[in-house]
């Protein structure tokens, strides 16, 4: 295995880790047609087919047309939806009950996921995608050199035997052997510093800078959106739909009346209804979204002791974010 393709591994493991996630594989022997339920992290959807793992080994999930998706919805809109299977991404933690057929795998009936678990998927994929894009270009390069000095190393080879035939051409074929020496030379070193920059391009992918920001307050006790602050959240859509490489950080607070366990709920819900306006309303990508906080009375902006202040602090704190790399000259 060579540096590049162990350098792709890594990268690709890092990734998973970083947002929280562990694969591990699940493989059992089913009698044909027997009930099973297996949950765990997809690590491959290609096609009808998923492979699954959990719990030390792999296992494939067949997809059907009548194998139903649901996604359980968390926070103050609780309940599950429908989905189709184009939402079983790579990276998602799933529940999955069918049955085993005669070849091992499973046939799905029920695939089960939750609204959390999509986003930091999502997250993932919006992370790692450029990043594979990147190396696979870089490899590419990379092998081209390879090719390149392979054929020079060849070229000094038929060089050397001229040499060993004829004295009388053991100069012309020193200088020629010289001149390949130096452009293998080139050719490494031009390899080398596109590793080198395609190295510094992916540690830069997590640097992320405001384009367009929003604060929205709420009236004491509530979480629903005021005229103001719908119009407010109008202007930031609009902002983000002229980005590419874009998401956005939602995060919700309280002022200090009320219990800390109260406060904490309502800011979550603050959160969750201005991300909830975003999705219906603008129609922005789930996968635009990082996943919603709410900091209950954590973080206040100004003094809880007086009317102004309070009300100031009942907020959710919107922005829009574009990563630095990939909105750069000639990336898009």
């Amino acid at each position: 295995m060579n540096i590049t393709s162990k350098r792709i591994k890594l990268i690709a493991i890092l990734a998973i880790v970083a947002l929280g996630f562990t694969l591990s594989a699940f493989a059992q022997t089913k009698a044909a047609g027997e009930k099973v339920k297996v949950e765990g992290v997809i690590l491959k959807h290609e096609g009808d087919t998923l492979t699954l793992s959990s719990k030390g080994a792999q296992t494939i999930v067949a997809l059907t047309s009548a194998t139903k998706v649901r996604e359980k919805i968390s926070g103050f809109l609780k309940g599950s939806k429908t989905q189709d299977l184009a939402q079983l991404k790579r990276g998602l933690y799933i529940e999955v009950e069918g049955r085993s057929d005669s070849s091992g795998h499973i046939q799905a009936e029920e695939v089960r996921y939750k609204d959390v678990d999509r986003k930091a998927a999502d997250s993932v994929e919006t992370v790692t995608v450029p990043i594979e894009t990147r190396i696979t270009a870089a490899e590419t390069r990379l092998s081209e050199s390879e090719k390149n000095a392979q054929r020079l190393s060849g070229q000094i080879q038929e060089v050397s035997a001229v040499s060993n035939a004829a004295r009388s051409a053991a100069k012309t074929a020193q200088d020629s052997a010289d001149q390949a020496n130096v452009a293998v030379k080139e050719t490494a070193e031009v390899a080398k510093n596109g590793i080198r920059m395609t190295n510094e391009r992916i540690s830069a992918l997590d640097d992320y800078e405001t384009k367009s920001s929003a604060t929205v307050t709420f009236a004491v006790g509530s979480a629903v959106l005021t005229k103001e602050a719908k119009a407010e959240l109008d202007r930031v859509a609009e902002d983000a739909g002229k980005l590419k490489g874009y998401v956005i950080e939602v995060a919700g607070f309280a002022s200090s009346e009320g219990g800390d366990a109260i406060n904490q709920r309502l800011s979550q819900k603050r959160a969750d209804a201005v991300v909830q306006y975003l999705l219906v309303d603008h129609s922005v990508p789930g996968r635009r979204i990082v996943m919603p906080v709410g900091f209950g009375v954590k973080k206040p902006v100004a003094d809880n002791a007086t009317r102004d202040g309070r009300k100031q602090n009942r907020r959710v704190e919107v922005k829009v974010l574009i990563n630095k790399v990939l909105n750069q000259p000639g990336q898009n």
